[in-house]
């Protein structure tokens, strides 16, 4: 198989055409067998025009989704949702044949129905790619299950009622994932507690810095990138963990810098607001109130 550039395909007839698959029996729902797949060529990046789910096993290639680079092994399921970007590296033959599925749905689909407002609450289509969703034996059975009925479903006589029965399995299928991801969260605690601690170990170096007044307050987005995650997983694990968002965090390590700087230094509250990358003093005194009940100054009294 040759490589390509970038590959962006609008409708699932050109997904299909693009794996070798025959041409598909609706136009916008298809659940794809890899096995069956022949394709001609593999492009570097794939950018989606649809809603993609899929698990794949034995791919001659790895993928990068997001910012982690990782392999099709038994179990392991992923979401796409439309225009996100899907990297191909091909550095390897296997022998061995691919399987599969994949259920495509163009959003479409879901034009003027409940799922069309409420498909961006599931966070995992957000997800880099070292998110995916590794599923147990039976978990995986319960995934199949649905996706054999999906397609079922839309193999039979279309009439008034199949829309309406797929979308029904569509969003069965996504909260048993959202129940899986859940269940991942908890078995994974190890791993997850490493985040918190390396979270920790990221803000205090950021409050220790000396140009804080310049680069301005941490922000979400900073720790998810120098954690490697995207910022929806990593407040689903805080939040597992503790109950409390990304956001949350990092005001309670403001809070607690700010308490320290007001207990053993001379420094203004403003110029402590300054410090801490407050561009404006009120904001750090509206949020220190907030979070103690107390204004700074107050805080700093009840110490004399």
């Amino acid at each position: 198989m040759n490589s390509s550039g970038r590959v962006k395909f609008k409708s699932i007839t050109e997904f299909h055409r693009l794996w070798g698959l025959p041409k598909p029996e609706h136009p916008l729902i298809s659940v794809v067998d890899f096995s069956k797949a022949r394709p001609q060529t593999i492009p570097e990046s794939v950018v989606f025009g649809c809603y993609f789910i899929s698990i794949k096993r034995n791919m001659e290639f790895k993928m990068i989704y997001g910012q982690q680079e990782y392999d099709f092994d038994e179990g392991v399921m992923f979401f796409i949702a439309p225009n996100q970007v899907l990297k191909i590296k091909k550095d390897h033959v296997l022998t061995v044949k691919p399987s599969g599925w994949g259920l495509l749905v163009h959003p479409d689909f879901f034009w003027n129905t409940p799922l069309a407002k409420t498909i961006n609450r599931y966070d995992y289509f957000h997800y880099a790619a070292n998110e995916a969703l590794f599923l147990s034996e039976k978990e995986e059975i319960t995934i199949e299950n649905l996706i054999q009925n999906i397609q079922q479903e839309y193999h039979s006589n279309i009439d008034k009622f199949t829309q309406d029965i797929i979308i029904s399995q569509i969003e069965t299928l996504l909260n048993y994932s959202e129940r899986f991801y859940q269940r991942q969260f908890m078995t994974r605690k190890k791993v997850n507690h490493s985040i918190l601690d390396q979270m920790e170990e990221i803000l205090l170096e950021y409050f220790n810095r000396d140009d804080i007044a310049l680069i301005g307050l941490p922000t979400v987005q900073f720790l998810a990138e120098k954690l490697n995650l995207s910022p929806s997983y990593l407040t689903g694990v805080l939040k597992t963990l503790t109950g409390r968002s990304t956001q949350q965090h990092i005001q309670d390590k403001i809070i607690e810098k700010a308490k320290e700087k007001l207990s053993i230094t001379s420094l203004t509250v403003s110029e402590i607001a300054y410090e801490l990358g407050f561009e404006h003093p009120q904001s750090f005194n509206k949020l220190f109130k907030a979070k103690t009940k107390q204004s700074p100054l107050q805080f700093r009294h009840s110490f004399n």
